[in-house]
């Protein structure tokens, strides 16, 4: 449904990205991940026709962005991060006027503003002023303009910036609900959104991809260390000792209770390639303490994204 092909593009003499390849399938939503100025932006706009690329192209359903720039424009719903709201006008009379922007045909443009306020959920506000809306719904206004037409595609470039915790729920779940219907490209450097949103994701750091895979595949391919907790009841020292003469064993963090109570909270790194829950409670087991609890704890996405902008990884 969307294909980059080695596009780079340059702003006077700043190389802003540079071989940049990727395809997302019909129906997919994609999280483009990266710190601020990594090329994010940049990449959207190429996409979405706003910016021709200095090098290589762009295909959104078929169409190039640059020999068909109109056809491919028709495929998209585009969400700037700075959403181009008319805040002077009541929604209603704003979806109609990007309706006819879109060239929407007339006789189809009230059912489409209907459907469209409808997937985000706005029709009670339909008649207010869009500058008496909250944050939260003037973004929902610029999900139902992005959404006019029904187009294939969605581009949404930081949709959750700026709203409070409820918003940003709110607006994932409308996000979410697109999937299979869709196919959306989520530009963001909130973490979170990502795990919770997205199917696949890409990683650009100073203007190149440096990863692209499933999350859970990218955890499990990266990860540094395999990390156990444990709670039982000894002393932090003596646990400190034990654990740390089995093979595999990276890193020990004890922590006694401030309770009095004898229990101490253990968290242990070990070797990605080796399972040692069951050596350590052996060694547990063996050494008479009173074990509580033991969990693996999976890597999240913010470790990865460190790691792999930190430079200590190879995609």
């Amino acid at each position: 449904m969307i294909v980059a092909e080695k596009l780079k593009k340059v702003f006077s003499r700043v190389v802003a990205i540079e071989d940049v390849s990727f395809e997302v399938a019909e129906g997919e939503i994609l999280g483009f991940l990266g710190p601020n100025g990594a090329g994010k932006t940049t990449t959207m706009r190429i996409l979405t026709g706003y910016t021709p690329p200095t090098s290589g192209r762009a295909v959104i359903a078929g169409f190039d962005v640059r020999e068909a720039s109109l056809q491919a424009r028709q495929q998209i719903g585009y969400l700037p991060e700075n959403t181009p709201l008319y805040r002077e006008m009541d929604v209603l009379s704003y979806l109609g006027f990007a309706a006819q922007v879109k060239g929407i045909p007339p006789g189809d443009r009230a059912r489409k503003m209907r459907e469209a306020m409808e997937e985000t959920g706005i029709q009670d506000v339909a008649q207010r002023t869009i500058n008496k809306l909250s944050k939260g719904y003037k973004q929902r206004v610029g999900l139902a303009q992005a959404l006019l037409g029904d187009p294939k595609v969605l581009i949404l470039d930081e949709p959750t910036v700026g709203l409070d915790p409820n918003q940003i729920r709110e607006i994932r779940e409308l996000i979410k609900n697109m999937a299979g219907k869709r196919t959306v490209i989520l530009s963001t450097h909130i973490l979170p959104e990502v795990s919770m949103i997205c199917e696949r994701v890409m990683i650009i750091h100073e203007g190149r991809l440096v990863a692209s895979d499933a999350v859970g595949h990218l955890k499990s391919r990266l990860a540094r260390s395999r990390t156990i907790q444990l709670t039982l009841a000894a002393p932090a020292a003596e646990v400190n000792d034990a654990l740390a003469e089995l093979r595999g064993i990276q890193k020990i963090e004890c922590k006694e209770s401030d309770e009095g109570d004898g229990r101490c909270r253990i968290r242990v790194e070990t070797d990605p390639e080796m399972e040692l829950s069951p050596d350590i409670v052996n060694r547990v087991v063996g050494k008479g303490w009173k074990l509580y609890e033991i969990q693996s704890l999976e890597p999240t996405l913010e470790d990865i994204f460190v790691d792999i902008i930190a430079g200590e990884k190879e995609v």
